[in-house]
Formats: C-alpha cells, sequence, structure tokens
C-alpha cells in the first residue's frame, strides 16, 4: 500500500474527479439509494412528489434535483429535526416514508488494519490489530458506521492516543500545579462534577476518547450498563473492550453536532466537541484526512466531499446553508 506522502499527494487529483461525478443520476451507496444536487430520474421524480404532497414544493416535478429540490430538501429536513444537510440518504427517506429502514450505509468492512495503519503511521501495527476490533465492534452497535463517524472515531484515538492503546493521562501544566500532587487541578473542577482531593487523580483522563471527571465516569459507566463500576474502578476505562465502547457512546452523543461542523469542513470544531479544546488537532485533521482518501468516495452519504464537489462546480454556499 502507497505511503500516507504519497496518498496526500494524490488528493487533489482525486477530490477533482470525486467532484466530477456530482452531477448525474442517483447513486447506490450500500444497497441504498442516495439523492443529491444534480442527480435525475425517476427516484428523484419520486422525490418531488412526495415533497410536494407534505406541503414542500420543490418547483416542477420534472425529475432533476435542482437548487428548487434542494431547497424543499433542506426545509423537510429541517422540519424533522434531520441534519439539514440537502441530500436525501437512508435517515431522510425514512422520514420521507419512501424507505423502510433509516441505517446509514457502513464502511466498517473497509477498515482493515493495514487502512488504520496508514491513519497512524507512527504506531506498531500489532497494536492496531489487537485494539480495532473492539472499537469498530462498538462503533457497529452504536450505528456509527457510516464513514465521517468512523474517521472521526479514528482520528480521535490518534490525537489522543496515538499508540492505539487505552492509555492514562499525563501531567501537565494544564492539570497539575507546580508543587502540587498530581491532578490537582482538576480536584475541585465543578464542571467535570469532581468533589475534592482525591478526584483529580481518581477521574484523570483515560481510555481511547480520554474520559475525564466524575460526572463523565458515572454516566457513561451507567450508559453502558456498567452501573457504578467505573466511579468505583476507574482504571476499568482503560480496559480496551470498555474504552472502545466509552469512546462510540461519547461520540454517538455528539453525532448531529460532529456533523454539522462537518457539514462547514470545520475540523477545529469537531475537535473541540470531543475534546473540548484544540489539543492534537494536527493528528486528527491528518488521519481524518488520510481515511477521507482511502475509503471509497462513495461509501458515505455526507459532506465534506459533497460540499468539496458543490463549491467546485460554482455552487454558492448560501444555496446549501441558508
Amino acid at each position: 500500500m502507497p505511503s500516507s506522502r504519497s496518498r496526500l499527494r494524490g488528493t487533489a487529483a482525486r477530490r477533482s474527479k470525486s467532484a466530477r461525478r456530482l452531477p448525474g443520476r442517483a447513486e447506490g451507496i450500500g444497497g441504498a439509494t442516495v439523492l443529491r444536487l444534480g442527480a435525475s430520474g425517476q427516484a428523484v421524480a419520486r422525490l418531488q412528489r412526495r415533497l410536494s404532497d407534505l406541503g414542500f414544493s420543490p418547483g416542477a416535478l420534472d425529475g432533476d434535483f435542482g437548487p428548487a429540490t434542494l431547497a424543499a430538501v433542506l426545509a423537510f429536513q429541517k422540519s424533522k429535526g434531520l441534519l439539514a444537510d440537502g441530500i436525501v440518504g437512508p435517515r431522510t427517506l425514512a422520514k420521507l416514508g419512501l424507505a423502510e429502514s433509516d441505517a446509514l450505509p457502513s464502511v466498517i468492512a473497509q477498515v482493515t488494519p493495514r487502512l488504520a495503519s496508514e491513519m497512524f503511521p507512527f504506531t506498531p501495527l500489532d497494536n492496531i490489530k489487537r485494539n480495532l476490533p473492539a472499537v469498530l465492534e462498538a462503533l457497529a452497535q452504536d450505528r456509527l458506521g457510516d464513514k465521517p463517524m468512523v474517521l472521526v472515531a479514528l482520528a480521535t484515538i490518534r490525537a489522543e492516543t496515538e499508540s492505539f492503546e487505552p492509555i492514562s493521562e499525563g501531567l501537565s501544566r494544564f492539570n497539575t500545579s507546580p508543587g502540587g500532587h498530581p491532578f490537582d487541578l482538576y480536584d475541585h473542577r465543578q464542571d467535570l462534577g469532581n468533589q475534592g482531593p482525591p478526584d483529580g487523580t481518581r477521574f484523570c483522563g483515560r481510555g481511547f476518547v480520554q474520559l475525564t471527571g466524575r460526572f463523565n465516569y458515572a454516566k457513561y459507566g451507567e450508559a453502558l450498563g456498567l452501573a457504578d463500576q467505573l466511579v468505583k474502578k476507574p482504571e476499568l476505562a482503560n480496559q480496551p473492550d470498555i474504552a472502545a465502547r466509552i469512546l462510540s457512546a461519547f461520540l454517538k452523543d455528539k453525532e448531529r453536532p460532529i456533523k454539522e461542523a462537518l457539514l462547514e469542513n470545520d475540523l477545529k470544531r469537531v475537535r473541540r466537541l470531543v475534546n473540548g479544546g484544540s489539543h492534537g488537532l494536527q493528528r486528527f485533521s491528518e488521519a481524518y484526512a488520510i481515511g477521507d482518501e482511502l475509503l471509497d468516495a462513495t461509501s458515505g452519504s455526507l459532506a465534506p466531499a459533497f460540499v468539496r464537489a458543490l463549491r467546485a462546480h460554482g455552487r454558492v454556499r448560501e444555496v446549501l446553508f441558508p
């Protein structure tokens, strides 16, 4: 497999190719129909009729997915609390009553240790082979197998623990005062639910996502069906299977704002949603970009590639995001 550097050098050419594919017929992704700006045909005509029946006029019922149909789709998505990306994928089709399942197409089967190693160029392959299956299993269980969320999960691991192993947070000037005991600056962090010493040390960052604070240990312990075990035994957050489930549950809670940030191609905001800051942003962005190019461009129904394609076709931003 080509190196990460050679993959990145080919980015511009592949993006241009992806952009040229946008106009045309509806796409088939993982057995599901995905309609977007530039599509045409009977599936689009059916979509237009359904939108019109529901009171969201797409203009002419001509089978062409143009700006008027896009505006109607965006209005419908907003009315149903869906991600307003202008793409008619499984979730939008299900809300329209045009599909039985709202499951997004999954790329999990494509994420092999070898592919992941391209996103983690400095990580021992054995670590990836040992821990990747638990991460992918957790994402699949939480219905986060679509391309954007898989990439965010792996990029988060790259940013937080490049070794692809769940680890405990290290000491730094942000968590330990000069001459203070380890993690003393966390002891009284009420926003983390900490109640004083030794909570700073006891509930320091752990795992793939660096779970931090008494509140989060209690919340995700309950969410994973562990009752109060994470509070009583915080070190459990470093067990690979539990660390993977915590990562997935954490990202599931933030799926909507993460995808809204991805619509704007704002990886810095995505990182802030997960980490609370920009720590590890360069590693996160690099891993995401490499994975985005390695995975089949038609595997996910969302966003950055779509937005790039629209820009390449001269579509004004206001059409997408009124």
